[in-house]
């Protein structure tokens, strides 16, 4: 991140979301296929929440476009068996349905490549359904692969870097299938970005800006399992279908790369035999919105609970308690995660202010590095913000505080004090 870009966003309390009309009224996103700075698109991707596509000269350099592909771009099955044969995989039946999702299974990969040749020879069709390899944690499950590299536009993620330290997950995922498997109607995870790169073959993505998905609602506040269901049309089940706009259609080639903003519900086609590699991930830019998606959670579970807030002992934990299993995360974990994110910044930081070549070899990643002083001081500013809003908020006062990996006053001083003291010391610089 550059100093004007630090500028420009370092006084901002809430993030700046620009109208998302020119979207649905053009229905294009910007085309990248030219050298652009990261702090370019900070500014124009990221804080405004836009949606675009980066061209296949982004990745051509990574080994899975050439050791998975054949030459005829298709999916290499002979070289992807000799890595993977016996490697548990989790697929994912297209045909079924299990609430607003596709049933999964855990199979070996090479059932999995071996039904797909089938399908293929069959014409694209199996009396075993349409099965779609999904949601693989290969970068965990092989870290020393290296068959791609996060490009720098998507590298502050604070997502994997959470969980990369406490080494139990991660967001990071390859998804392989065949012609006509899909995704059903949704928003990411935690209403993260997402970005996901086409290795070989071609999808069609339908996108709505956040907000549109409300139209798309039932009756019962539902969201549809497939938008593009006849059976939306019906006024009386899906009565404000007419208020939503049309959604972005994209078609993705091999090779590009797209960038999915924060809360941007999206349906998603394999045109053809497809590989791809998808992350999840979050930053300063979006914290805001996790952070509303967290509360809009909790509420929710309140509100179908709270017929026993005066009988049940302990309401409020038994609230937090049924939020993580839907979810994934409570506050006591939201307030971890913002602690690491800033414990790795305030060293980066002090190490950087220090000249200390030991200290800078034990506490630097190269992704902090790459991105520099600035961008840290930035993060740090927008840990801060959500800490004074967690304090303020009276669920999270609720908490028993002494069960926190740390105190967020404390933690909201120590913030403080070290930007203050890197202002003082001349330590940023200019890209």
């Amino acid at each position: 991140m550059d100093r004007d870009a630090y500028h420009n966003c370092s006084s901002l309390v809430k993030m700046p979301r620009q109208s998302y009309e020119q979207f649905w009224s053009s229905h294009f996103v910007d085309y990248i296929d030219k050298e652009l700075s990261y702090s370019k698109f900070f500014k124009k991707y990221l804080l405004p929440n836009h949606p675009c596509m980066f061209s296949r000269r982004f990745t051509e350099d990574w080994k899975c476009r050439k050791q998975w592909v054949t030459e005829e771009g298709r999916p290499n099955f002979q070289k992807l068996l000799q890595e993977f044969e016996e490697t548990p995989v989790p697929v994912a039946n297209c045909n079924a349905k299990e609430y607003n999702a596709n049933p999964k299974q855990v199979m070996p990969f090479k059932e999995f490549i071996h039904y797909w040749k089938e399908y293929i020879q069959n014409g694209h069709s199996s009396p075993k359904g349409c099965l779609y390899l999904k949601d693989w944690h290969m970068s965990r499950d092989f870290p020393d692969h290296n068959v791609y590299t996060t490009p720098i536009f998507f590298s502050s993620d604070w997502l994997n870097e959470y969980w990369d330290t406490l080494e139990v997950d991660d967001y990071r995922f390859v998804y392989m299938g065949p012609k006509g498997s899909w995704t059903p109607f949704h928003a990411d995870v935690f209403r993260s970005y997402s970005w996901s790169a086409n290795i070989c073959g071609r999808k069609k993505w339908l996108l709505y800006p956040p907000g549109q998905e409300d139209f798309l609602r039932d009756t019962h506040g539902n969201l549809p399992y497939d938008v593009t269901s006849a059976e939306l049309q019906d006024r009386g089940l899906f009565p404000q279908l007419e208020e939503a706009c049309q959604p972005l259609e994209i078609i993705q080639e091999a090779g590009e790369i797209i960038f999915v903003p924060s809360g941007w519900h999206h349906q998603v086609y394999n045109l053809e035999d497809t590989i791809s590699i998808n992350h999840n991930w979050l930053n300063g830019c979006n914290i805001d919105i996790m952070w509303q998606f967290l509360q809009n959670e909790l509420s929710s579970v309140q509100k179908e609970i709270e017929e026993w807030r005066n009988t049940m002992d302990s309401w409020h934990q038994h609230c937090q308690v049924i939020m993580k299993a839907c979810s994934g995360i409570d506050y006591s974990e939201f307030a971890s995660f913002l602690k690491i994110v800033a414990e790795n910044r305030m060293a980066f930081l002090n190490a950087c202010s220090s000249g200390d070549s030991s200290d800078y070899s034990r506490h630097l990643s190269e992704t902090l590095t790459t991105l520099g002083p600035y961008h840290s001081a930035f993060d740090l500013q927008r840990v801060a913000h959500i800490i004074e809003c967690l304090l303020c908020n009276e669920d999270f006062k609720l908490l028993d505080h002494s069960m926190l990996t740390f105190q967020p006053e404390t933690m909201l001083q120590q913030i403080r004090d070290t930007i203050q003291s890197t202002r003082g010391q001349h330590l940023f610089y200019q890209e």
